[in-house]
């Protein structure tokens, strides 16, 4: 019997996912002082209140579809295969960047503390929290409880020190840059793009989607809420106290990096700047960790839907996805050699991939709405309020490509295309690799066919590897619909899934009868697709959780392989509890 993995509480996937974005708190207020100056607080409490927003949108949409993969997810379930695969490229690059960029920082911090070879030490990061995600997502957790609360420990101690000696020796300096020249042409330019470079610091709310269904229920939103309160708070005073100590130009000129050391430094000494670089590397880390655990969910969700090779499935002992996360660092370790160490550059990346999958969210919201209106959900997200957090979103997109590049480097525009284009042409191969197969075999037919024999031989290996991708049976459980649904049903399998065979199957109460109207329509969408299968199946019981798993190992077809209508409010199971099945109508 197969052991069943532990969920995760409250505390563990807060903090699994709060690492990623409370670490934020390092870069982001020099981030905002250097493009908002004195208002840089004022911009982070406005991301804060655009994050307010999107508690309820994830919220309502992990809560009508608990599914691991965050935005894929909510566009799988509403529009098609291709739309969500633009979601999952945009979520795996946003991973991938944090991964690299949070392990190379961290490391940048250690060698103010230990010299140590910066390329060496950041693949060795990688590595290790490689190896700590194989061992399992509860031991993963372990490490993420000790590291969320000895970072927000420090923070804590930081900020009462700042405190003890502003009120000792006044807010003269907080006075002198509130009163100084902006650099930007007006303070609505200066909010505009400190808003769009301060949204990077919610970059991680995303992540706790990406792993729900290794979380306890009723936990996922209770990490939103976390997230939240945190970002909200330590973001918007860190900025603030870091205008109380330090003047402006000394930020942007000698602190970009190190600015919450020295905060410690001028506060209350050496051993305080110290704890800070400590946290620093701790913190920094955990990203490494979320990124693993979430691009682990989303993998194993996308490898499922059959978008990316089976070969990923493999599970060890422990349950882990040990070869996507081995794939994950080489991929990681590959990206940190190509750059030399100069991760920088992915900056463009980690940011547009991080905002779009925000956006790409709030869209998959607005089409649950429209197309799965009756889908029971705990929580529902007002118009308003999805309007508003899009548009925020959309601002802050616009302000990152209008950004000006430092001097003799590539806009971050030009940088995420370099990522984003290859990645999205490997899952669009994978994505058709049916017609592509069938196209490199009509290319070997006509130039080779003087060689009979090996265009016989090749045309039977790639005839065998189509059918072996064809042969795979679906399911569609119905309730006696009318042609029309039917119809809709066979339109969306067509275009989305690579199958020859159906299986119609209906559930009915003991002594009912199946509509002579609806077998009718059954021969008559026989006809109309001839190149599926239909097989009708009529059943005697009650549909739900233990059918579907019977059926299931009956006919050998995979739970994701079955899919539904949209239930309505007087369906009697939640949707997890039918064991990963898919909603296309």
């Amino acid at each position: 019997m197969k052991n069943v993995q532990k969920k995760l509480n409250e505390l563990e996937a807060t903090a699994i996912s709060g690492n990623d974005i409370s670490s934020s708190v390092l870069y982001v207020s020099a981030l905002a002082i250097a493009f908002a100056g004195q208002y840089a607080w004022i911009t982070l409490l406005i991301v804060a209140f655009v994050l307010f927003l999107f508690r309820r949108i994830y919220g309502e949409v992990v809560g009508a579809l608990p599914l691991n993969g965050g935005a894929y997810n909510a566009l799988l379930n509403t529009t098609s295969k291709s739309m969500a695969s633009v979601a999952a490229t945009l979520t795996l690059l946003s991973y991938m960047a944090t991964a690299v960029i949070s392990a190379n920082e961290a490391i940048h911090y250690l060698h103010h503390l230990i010299p140590v070879p910066i390329i060496l030490a950041t693949i060795f990061l990688l590595l290790i929290f490689a190896g700590l995600t194989i061992m399992g997502i509860t031991e993963s957790a372990k490490v993420a409880i000790f590291i969320f609360i000895f970072h927000l420990s420090s923070l804590v101690i930081l900020a009462v020190f700042i405190l003890f000696y502003l009120f000792s020796n006044g807010f003269d300096i907080f006075i002198e840059n509130w009163n100084r020249p902006l650099e930007q042409d007006s303070v609505l330019m200066a909010i505009f793009f400190g808003f769009a470079a301060s949204m990077l610091g919610i970059s991680g709310f995303e992540s706790s989607a990406n792993f729900v269904e290794e979380q306890e229920r009723g936990v996922f939103p209770k990490t939103l809420r976390n997230m939240w309160v945190i970002v909200s708070i330590i973001n918007p005073l860190m900025a603030f106290l870091a205008l109380a100590l330090i003047p402006i130009p000394e930020v942007e000129e000698s602190y970009k990096n190190t600015l919450l050391s020295r905060m410690a430094q001028l506060s209350a000494g050496e051993w305080l700047a110290y704890l800070v670089s400590i946290d620093a590397v701790l913190v920094l880390s955990g990203a490494v960790l979320t990124s693993y655990v979430g691009v682990t969910g989303l993998l194993e969700r996308m490898t499922l839907d059959r978008i990316l090779p089976q070969y990923f499935l493999k599970k060890n002992k422990r349950g882990a996805s040990y070869r996507i996360i081995i794939a994950f660092f080489l991929l990681g370790v590959s990206i940190l050699l190509i750059t030399n160490g100069d991760v920088k550059l992915l900056a463009g990346v980690y940011t547009i991939s991080f905002l779009s999958v925000m956006g790409l969210f709030a869209i998959g919201n607005i089409l649950l709405k429209i197309k799965r209106a009756k889908l029971p959900r705990p929580e529902k997200a007002s118009w308003l309020s999805l309007l508003i957090a899009l548009t925020g979103v959309s601002i802050a997109l616009l302000g990152n490509f209008l950004i000006k590049p430092e001097e003799g480097q590539p806009s971050n525009i030009q940088v995420f295309f370099q990522y984003f284009i290859p990645t999205l042409i490997f899952v669009g191969i994978m994505l058709n690799r049916t017609l592509l197969l069938k196209m490199i075999l009509n290319i070997i037919q006509y130039l080779f066919n003087p060689i009979r024999r090996l265009v016989k031989r090749t045309n039977r290996n790639l005839t065998s590897m189509i059918d072996s991708i064809n042969s795979q049976e679906f399911v569609f459980f119905t309730k006696g619909d009318d042609i029309s649904v039917l119809n809709r049903v066979m339109q969306y399998i067509e275009k989305n899934e690579h199958t020859r065979n159906l299986k119609l199957v209906t559930v009915l109460s003991e002594g009912e009868e199946v509509n002579e109207d609806f077998l009718r329509d059954v021969e008559v969408l026989d006809r109309e697709y001839p190149d599926i299968d239909i097989e009708l199946v009529i059943l005697h019981g009650k549909f739900g959780p233990v059918l579907i798993k019977e059926l299931s190992e009956k006919w050998g077809i995979p739970v994701n392989f079955m899919f539904i209508g949209s239930p309505g409010d007087r369906f009697p199971y939640r949707i997890e509890e039918l064991g990963g099945v898919r909603l296309i109508i």
